[in-house]
């Protein structure tokens, strides 16, 4: 089977997938099983009512109309996002965390028995950067479902029916990042150790284009729960590997076809089940609210720098003021 009619397969089982969620929600929403309001929190008595805070004020204060705006490029965002990459990609190589990290998730203690200590030979954090265009801002309902082609957005209308705001976007990466790893297939039948193969293993991502989703859930005072950033891809991306395989020491068998497929089954499987809708991941955001342990400026570098010379308090067990 083709590259190109696995990915049309695995896409037609996504979207199945989450067509029958979003039929599933519509069904309990129309049978009257809503979740129940929060409850509500004790206004300050100092700090000024503001006016009420609705979706449709929000998009008339910033003058956005979802119907007619333009998708915009994000080309600032792409060069702070480029930034950051590069930086993470720079510490990497003078700090083994990352390998240090990789070796002990892989040799966890769910390794099965019949397979030796796993030891990483190769890893590429690549050298491109993703790709983010088209952004657009449109209305879902409290299930992060969209209002539906041709329906025109409606301030009343959001507003009672608990609409919120989500950021789409397209992300693209053509790139080489590469994970190779070296172990052995213990046989223990019909005794313990009865043959060793050794397996030489090369998972590479080619290829990565899909839609970004990003959402903010507010927080809720009767739970605890702080404002949270819940982002994931619609169903329709594309997910390319190159997969390289080497079994055995004298009579090697190179690239085996099953061996691919099997890991790329189990890879599609491991992203789908953790960000692809209808599955999403939240980020707790911090508080915004400046404070003085966060700030930082010119004199802060010298400072520090002085405290740790050789000589200094800090070499004496002084603690450095707050």
């Amino acid at each position: 089977m083709s590259q190109h009619v696995t990915a049309s397969l695995r896409a037609t089982e996504r979207r199945s997938r989450t067509l029958t969620h979003r039929q599933s929600l519509l069904n309990l929403h129309s049978s009257g099983q809503r979740h129940g309001q929060a409850l509500g929190r004790k206004k300050s008595s100092v700090l000024r009512s503001p006016p009420s805070l609705t979706i449709g004020s929000i998009l008339s204060k910033t003058y956005y109309n979802v119907d007619s705006h333009q998708p915009e490029s994000l080309d600032w965002f792409n060069v702070l996002i480029a930034q950051t990459i590069a930086q993470f990609r720079s510490d990497a190589q003078h700090d083994d965390a990352i390998l240090d990290s990789l070796t002990k998730a892989l040799n966890g203690t769910s390794r099965p028995d019949f397979l030796d200590d796993i030891r990483v030979t190769e890893l590429s954090l690549g050298e491109d950067f993703p790709i983010l265009s088209n952004c657009r801002i449109i209305p879902v309902d409290e299930d992060g479902l969209g209002l539906g082609s041709g329906v025109k957005f409606d301030p009343v209308t959001a507003a009672r029916d608990g609409t919120r705001l989500q950021a789409r976007m397209d992300v693209d990466l053509s790139d080489m990042l590469t994970l190779a790893l070296e172990t052995k297939l213990l046989l223990n039948y019909p005794k313990k150790l009865s043959a060793v193969l050794p397996v030489a293993l090369s998972v590479s991502v080619v290829r990565f284009s899909g839609t970004l989703s990003i959402s903010f859930i507010p927080s809720n005072p009767s739970q605890s729960t702080p404002t949270m950033m819940a982002f994931n891809f619609l169903d329709d991306y594309r997910l390319d590997f190159s997969i390289r395989s080497l079994l055995g020491s004298r009579s090697r068998l190179q690239d085996v076809p099953k061996i691919a497929q099997l890991v790329e089954a189990r890879l599609h499987r491991w992203f789908d089940e953790r960000v692809v809708e209808p599955r999403f991941q939240e980020i707790a955001l911090p508080s915004l609210w400046p404070r003085k342990k966060n700030t930082r400026g010119p004199d802060d570098a010298i400072e520090e720098a002085e405290f740790a010379k050789p000589g200094s308090h800090a070499s004496h067990g002084v603690e450095k003021r707050s």
